[in-house]
């Protein structure tokens, strides 16, 4: 309905308002005109204030002409005029003091005065007074009929869409923007054709394809390929959130979504754009007892508008989410989301593109190749490089640069993959050399142990939450998983363990091996119920693949395991921690030599990085240290790290659908400050 359009203004409702505001000032003029002319009626003659008992003495003298008594007021003329502030006044007025008494009319006739009696009138400002709360009761609910010839809640604007129109004049996000996402933007930019040139694709028989979803992890960059869509398409675009539909009222979030498509009706042919959409379109029947009621009506009224007895033509939604598995069923349909994009993490062709896209607004030095970041950055998404350049700027800045060089980068990937030094951390030497010998003890294994990757960084300075990071980066973008690199994976796990227990004794073993063994532990579990790793189990898979209850899934439909079959699962997976200890024991043994090295030069240096850790590989010194530099105090509020940030946990390999890469920052260790049981 076009005379809803917040965007173009109803010529109906312009003319409404141009009536109403010429009728208000002409009221206010009326208003005024008689109150002027109450005051001046009230100012017209000048009388005298007499007391009652003034009164009776001019009355007494015989001074008294005519007399009128308009309810307890007394008005009248005197026979001969009296001296009142310097002024001779020949009328007068006073007030009874209650009934009349003293005889006073027989009083008034003996002295012959006349005598006349009027009922009190209402002025203008009292008649106005009582009329005027009516006349605003009867313009406040013409307002209301008026705003609700649309609907019931559009009266207070709750049924009305919040959706924004992206002008022309808004600064535009092309797909020169937008790197590392190449599919996703031949997809979107092929709807961006549609809109252009429908014959086109028309002439054979092809349709405007109706939605189009958008998935993938947080970050990757959904909403900006949106805006960048909003950018190149030159139609009318709406962007609204997936949470501003549901409000408190019941029958809001319907109405929004129906007033949202006359918009777009309106508008046509136009792209509407619902972020988050699985704010409102999430399972119907989900949870016990049912779902929201409010939410479900509001999903309902959107399936019908995507595809209904209306047609909706040349209106097409466009999605995000990165919560695919909680969608109804038939939101995801062909005939409402024709399409889904998968903006997966980029690989490391991708992530030079974003790199190079946001390194556009820096003043980069000489020494910077963004393709070794790129390298060095796998499994990162685009927000995640977006801020590793961000920290490179601030980093240079608080030095006092004038370019970003390669050195801020690095310092940069350290702090958002490992986390933030925590070096006003005060260790004792006992825990900074068990720190040492755990470190130690991952990266021998990480070296030994073939077809693991290659061991990036090694250090006791406390980070984030652990005392300690042993890194480990991939030389190329891995999307599976081998077992041979599963079970080399959880040996390495345990090679702070194992240390610990060779250096100090199984007796002396401390807490900071406690996140090792539960990552450990969820990867084994996952390797004999999920993978089929596991000769015993076979290729079985064990549980309800982690699936919450609130999802729509209804309890009885949950997989139940046997005794048997969890005893089983228990066993195997006791069976395969057991094997990875045994194997980081034998490797740890055969190579202690390297293990006091590397424990060594840690207590010496504190952090080594790839190729001191190479040097020491292959038996050779390393370099000697840098003479210090004598540094001016300070009052260490400038010097003072931020607030650490958790380590990035270990990225498993997902039950459903392909198998992901590690986490960006992927660290073998993690001891934890706070592991105390």
């Amino acid at each position: 309905m076009a005379d809803k359009d917040p965007i173009r203004p109803d010529p109906e409702e312009s003319r409404w308002a141009r009536l109403s505001k010429t009728a208000a000032f002409w009221m206010l003029m009326v208003l005024v005109f008689l109150m002027a002319l109450q005051f001046v009626r009230g100012q017209d003659e000048s009388a005298a204030e007499f007391t009652y008992t003034e009164f009776k003495t001019q009355l007494d003298a015989g001074n008294i002409h005519e007399v009128t008594v308009i309810d307890r007021r007394v008005e009248g003329e005197l026979r001969a005029p009296v001296m009142r502030d310097g002024q001779e006044m020949i009328r007068f007025e006073t007030m009874l003091p209650g009934e009349y008494s003293d005889g006073l009319e027989e009083r008034l006739a003996a002295q012959d005065v006349i005598i006349d009696a009027e009922a009190e009138e209402q002025g203008w400002g009292t008649l106005l007074i009582s009329v005027l709360p009516w006349l605003l009761f009867i313009a406040f609910w013409i307002w209301i009929f008026r705003t609700m010839q649309g609907g019931g809640n559009r009266a207070f604007q709750f049924g009305r869409s919040k959706a924004k129109m992206i002008s022309p004049d808004t600064p535009k996000v092309t797909f020169a923007d937008v790197a590392g996402a190449d599919e996703a933007k031949e997809e979107l930019q092929e709807i961006i054709e549609f809109l252009k040139d429908p014959g086109r694709f028309s002439r054979l028989g092809g349709r405007l394809p109706k939605g189009v979803l958008l998935v993938g992890p947080p970050g990757t960059g959904k909403t900006l390929l949106a805006k960048a869509v909003a950018g190149e398409a030159g139609r009318p675009f709406f962007q609204m959130s997936g949470s501003d539909f549901v409000e408190m009222f019941v029958g809001v979030g319907a109405s929004r979504v129906r007033d949202l498509f006359e918009q777009g009706k309106a508008h046509a042919p136009c792209i509407i754009f619902v972020d988050e959409i699985d704010a409102v379109g999430r399972h119907r029947g989900a949870g016990l007892g049912g779902g929201h009621d409010e939410r479900e009506q509001t999903l309902n009224a959107l399936l019908v508008e995507m595809d209904g007895f209306e047609s909706n033509e040349g209106v097409i939604l466009l999605a995000a989410t990165n919560r695919p598995d909680v969608l109804d069923p038939a939101l995801l349909r062909p005939g409402r989301f024709d399409r889904q994009v998968v903006v997966d993490s980029p690989d490391v062709k991708g992530r030079e593109g974003i790199l190079r896209v946001h390194a556009k607004k820096l003043p980069l030095s000489d020494d910077v190749e963004l393709s070794i970041i790129a390298r060095g950055t796998p499994g990162m998404s685009g927000a995640d490089l977006a801020n590793i350049c961000n920290e490179a700027a601030l980093l240079a800045a608080r030095r006092g640069a004038d370019k970003v060089a390669m050195d801020d980068f690095e310092k940069a990937k350290d702090k958002v993959m490992l986390g933030t030094e925590r070096r006003s951390l005060v260790l004792t030497e006992r825990e900074r050399t068990l720190t040492a010998y755990h470190e130690a003890g991952h990266a021998v294994l990480g070296l030994k142990i073939p077809g693991l990757d290659p061991v990036h960084k090694v250090t006791i300075v406390p980070r984030g939450r652990a005392m300690g990071i042993t890194a480990s980066l991939p030389e190329e973008d891995r999307h599976s998983y081998r077992k041979e690199w599963m079970e080399g994976q959880l040996s390495m796990l345990f090679g702070g363990r194992v240390a610990e227990e060779m250096t100090f004794g199984v007796e002396d073993v401390t807490t900071g091996a406690g996140n090792d063994i539960e990552r450990a532990t969820q990867m084994a579990r996952r390797m004999v119920t999920q993978f089929g790793m596991s000769e015993v189990i076979g290729l079985m898979a064990v549980g309800d693949s982690e699936q919450e209850v609130f999802l729509g899934r209804e309890i009885s439909q949950r997989r139940q395991v046997s005794e048997h079959t969890a005893r089983l699962v228990d066993q195997e997976v006791k069976r395969i921690l057991d094997d990875a200890h045994d194997r980081a024991r034998v490797v740890l043994e055969r190579h202690e030599d390297l293990l006091e090295a590397i424990a060594q030069a840690l207590l010496e240096r504190e952090t080594l990085d790839r190729e001191q850790i190479e040097l020491l590989a292959s038996g050779d010194p390393l370099p000697p240290l840098p003479e210090p530099e004598v540094e001016e105090p300070s009052t260490g509020a400038e010097d003072r790290p931020p607030s650490p940030a958790p380590p990035p946990p270990l990225g498993l390999p997902g039950a459903d659908g392909p198998l992901p890469g590690p986490a960006p920052g992927y660290t073998e260790p993690d001891d934890e400050v706070d592991s105390l049981p």
